[in-house]
């Protein structure tokens, strides 16, 4: 059985690759040396050739209008740094390299429902539904920290949902990821992630899946730098009820939301009707040596300082039956810390909880 999922998932990759290399570009926007993002047809995005969506069809916008709440969060603080030709959406221009390396990360990335990981690390907040009310969609807004992660480890932050049914687990997640080995150099970048059938899982839009549907928002972008305490990320999804599609927007307080794309209905096999689990929080892998990269700001959480001289996570929203955003009562989170040698988990004043840690060889 193992060995029929491992070839799903090669057969998925390499069919990506081969259809990304004969994908018509009509414009190409260089974000670093590795990081190439093309403009091509929306009706002719490598993701569309994914097995599963063999006879989808593009969801040019959701069904849903966002609620609007004091409670809410932007998600993403990207400049314009890409506008494609009406009828084009940016992808991410992939090398087999690319791929390989993407795939090792993914095998290796925190699972929310297994927790136990070798080499993973991580501090958080999950919520549990109660099986008869689930959510369908959550937001959270995280801070953004620059840190010194070398090209063997991997630290992000993160919010997610998802299910687990008779140990098959859904899910889908985006944030703040440094990871030079993936992105191609040691800035903070967004991205979104999902395991969804015969448990394959993937990076943006390194693999089949995601659909990208507006010209300018990403999915995956590099963050821009700002003054330390005003840098920060809202990430959020939503489900489409109508579609079952799994919505991705840059949610504005002020002005038009700008919905980015969707992980199609399809990908999943047991979140088509909301899922019971959501969670916000910091993660880490460690190199191969054992030593550990910073998380968050690289400063853990003490009891004497101010919530700014730790990473911090704000709220913790979801979306109910009624589709409306509610923040998650304190009373009913659980607090997660696998390592407080390392790191450290403590409740914000101000802010839901506060995170982080230096790291070191000895975690």
């Amino acid at each position: 059985m193992d060995f029929i999922l491992k070839l799903f998932a090669l057969l998925v990759s390499f069919s990506f690759v081969q259809s990304r290399e004969t994908t018509k570009s009509w414009k190409s926007i260089k974000l670093n040396e590795k990081m190439i993002y093309d403009c091509v047809d929306i009706y002719k995005q490598p993701s569309l050739n994914h097995p599963l969506l063999k006879n989808h069809k593009i969801q040019m916008e959701p069904s849903f209008l966002i609620p609007k709440s004091k409670n809410q969060v932007e998600r993403k603080i990207f400049k314009t740094i890409i506008d494609c030709p009406n009828g084009t959406v940016p992808i991410l221009r992939h090398t087999k390299e690319y791929v390989a390396n993407a795939q090792y990360f993914g095998e290796k990335h925190f699972n929310p429902f297994t927790m136990q990981s070798h080499g993973i690390h991580f501090a958080g907040v999950r919520l549990k539904g109660n099986g008869q009310s689930p959510f369908y969609g959550t937001a959270s807004y995280i801070s953004v920290h620059d840190l010194n992660v070398s090209r063997d480890q991997v630290s992000y932050a993160h919010v997610y949902a998802g299910s687990r049914v008779n140990n098959i687990d859904n899910f889908i997640e985006t944030g703040w990821m440094i990871n030079p080995s993936l992105f191609g150099d040691g800035r903070v970048w967004g991205y979104g992630y999902f395991k969804g059938a015969n448990g394959t899982g993937c990076y943006n839009t390194v693999c089949p899946g995601f659909v990208q549907v507006s010209k300018r928002d990403l999915i995956s972008g590099p963050l821009p730098e700002a003054p330390e305490g005003k840098r920060n990320i809202g990430s959020n999804f939503q489900q489409d009820k109508k579609t079952g599609n799994w919505w991705v927007s840059d949610i504005k307080n002020v002005g038009k939301d700008i919905h980015i794309g969707y992980w199609p209905k399809e990908l999943f096999d047991v979140i088509s009707d909301g899922v019971n689990i959501v969670g916000v929080g910091g993660v880490v892998k460690t190199s191969p040596s054992g030593n550990s990269p910073p998380m968050g700001n690289g400063h853990r959480p003490e009891k004497d300082k101010d919530d700014m001289a730790s990473a911090r996570v704000r709220d913790l929203l979801v979306i109910d039956s009624s589709y409306k955003f509610k923040r998650s009562k304190r009373s009913k989170l659980e607090y997660l810390l696998d390592n407080d040698k390392c790191y450290g988990l403590r409740k914000g004043k101000e802010h839901l909880f506060l995170f982080g840690g230096e790291g070191g060889d000895s975690c």
